[in-house]
């Protein structure tokens, strides 16, 4: 089995490595950390440090801060061992490095046995974390031979991928055998998991990481931000985050029907990808809308129009700013994105009605009354400016639904401490004479 789909995935690879290279040369991504994924162990990570460690692999951004309080504690708490971070993406890699050093973070390898085996010779890894649903049948086997213990945390099967999981059963039943212990994050997911191939004794449900996230820290850009709103007497504000192609018209539509009755509102943008800020910027001014851009502004005076975020790390803290926060990828058929950056500032949410991705936390918010489904644009965005009673209930209710799901951390981190002891060495017995 290993080596047929080792052979197909050579084959998808090489088919679409057009496509790659493309996207290489044209907006410079996944050329950043090429050795790394083919197996060259950088040298920043390579210490010649004897402890056995504990390797989590968190995709991207999100999964980066969805498990780094639990990477905390476990590296403070298992200090004799030593914890890496390997990412996908470039963004990830980024966020990951800044908050665990770059001597202790690499991009995740190709799922090829010579790309994977020159990591596990290196770091010895005793634990083998996986966030969500990474499931890399030559990794969790090449691991689980190498005598780690693996777990995956925060465990989730969507709507989209469930049928297709569930359509190779017979095969990820022999690739999630070697998984010691799987914390999902609902009832719903470890059925999910149990019926895809997973050993039903082995699934434990611990919750979501991501409501255990910390609400991040006033940055410099927020506090001038602040400061140019007050002293220009600009507002509402409204930030819309993470938002895809098609998004951005329908916000603009919308933005106009505002700005008679609020002429000094603004609308922070922050379009999910990069290489998009451009072609966004050209898309506002085409509107005729004044429009500032981040990578530009000095902090100086601040007036209505758009202030366009073309930058990367900066949403979450700037949700903190919002009257009203839109999160994008749901109003185009996209999944939807992340609601609890702006609830951990207890500010009121729209999102479509294409939220898939994140079903379970949005289905909770809903049954709380504390998040907007709108499924024909974003009309009710004028009622709500101009209800802030409305729009604070709502923002509050919000902020109640995450603080009530708290503690996941400690409940998977349980279940790793009695995987950490399971893998110790035991003491020898002594004689009794």
């Amino acid at each position: 089995m290993y080596f047929l789909y080792s052979s197909l995935l050579a084959l998808a690879v090489l088919l679409s490595s057009p496509w790659w290279l493309l996207r290489m040369a044209r907006y410079g991504k996944y050329r950043e950390g090429l050795g790394e994924r083919l197996g060259v162990v950088p040298q920043r990570i390579r210490t010649g440090n004897p402890r056995r460690a504990i390797w989590i692999h968190a995709v991207s951004v999100g999964e980066v801060l969805a498990i780094a309080a639990l990477a905390e504690q476990l590296r403070s708490e298992f200090s004799e061992h030593r914890l890496v971070i390997s990412t996908t993406t470039s963004t990830g890699q980024a966020l990951a490095r800044k908050r665990f050093g770059e001597e202790n973070v690499f991009y995740f390898p190709l799922d090829f046995g010579f790309c994977i085996r020159p990591y596990l010779r290196e770091l010895r890894p005793e634990l083998v974390v996986v966030a969500e649903t990474e499931f890399w049948p030559n990794f969790l086997r090449s691991a689980k031979s190498s005598d780690a213990q693996i777990a995956v945390v925060n465990a989730r099967i969507s709507d989209r991928s469930f049928p297709r999981y569930r359509r190779w059963r017979g095969l990820l039943h022999r690739v999630l055998a070697g998984v010691d212990v799987f914390c999902a994050q609902t009832q719903d997911d470890a059925r999910r998991l149990r019926e895809i191939g997973a050993p039903g004794e082995r699934v434990q449900v611990s919750g979501n990481l991501k409501f255990d996230i910390q609400p991040p820290r006033e940055t410099p850009l927020v506090a001038q931000l602040r400061a140019a709103i007050c002293q220009g007497g600009v507002g509402p504000v409204i930030v819309a985050g993470s938002t895809v192609e098609g998004e951005e018209e329908l916000l603009l539509n919308d933005f106009a029907m505002v700005q008679p009755v609020f002429p000094n509102a603004l609308l922070i943008l922050a379009p999910r990808h990069p290489e998009r800020f451009q072609s966004v910027g050209g898309e506002v001014s085409k509107n005729g809308v004044p429009i500032i851009r981040r990578s530009e502004w000095n902090g100086s005076q601040l007036s209505h129009g758009v202030f366009l975020l073309d930058s990367i790390g900066e949403l979450a803290s700037v949700y903190a700013l919002a009257d009203v926060a839109v999160v994008g990828g749901s109003f185009a058929p996209r999944g939807g994105h992340n609601i609890l950056e702006p609830a951990w500032f207890a500010k009121p949410i729209l999102i479509g009605p294409h939220y898939q991705n994140f079903r379970d936390i949005v289905l909770l918010f809903q049954g709380g009354n504390a998040v907007l489904i709108l499924e024909n644009g974003f009309l009710p965005l004028l009622d709500l400016l101009k209800n802030p009673a409305l729009a604070h209930d709502l923002g509050r209710r919000a902020r109640s639904v995450l603080d009530s799901q708290r503690g996941a951390t400690d409940r998977t981190l349980d279940k790793l401490r009695q995987l950490l002891r399971a893998a110790a060495p035991q003491p020898e017995p002594h004689e009794v004479a």
